[in-house]
């Protein structure tokens, strides 16, 4: 069993101790934007890659992303 998966099973069982636990995520709200695509080049004007883009991805950032974590985790 790898170090990480007894980390996650200990703070499960703490967390099991307290049924009526109510969690309180507190932070800023941001989007986060993941760009795919390929980079043939950089940029003449400054050192930068220009990218071909294929795709992009939309998703929950910061304290968003911690309250969906916490809400897909459901109640145990």
């Amino acid at each position: 069993m790898s170090a990480s998966h007894e980390g996650a099973t200990a703070l499960i069982a703490v967390l099991d101790r307290f049924p009526d636990l109510n969690v309180w995520v507190i932070g800023d709200l941001m989007l986060d934007e993941y760009v795919v695509g390929a980079v043939d080049r950089i940029s003449p004007e400054a050192p930068v890659p220009v990218v071909r883009v294929r795709e992009t991805e939309q998703r929950l950032g910061g304290a968003a992303n911690v309250a969906r974590q916490v809400a897909a985790s459901g109640p145990r």
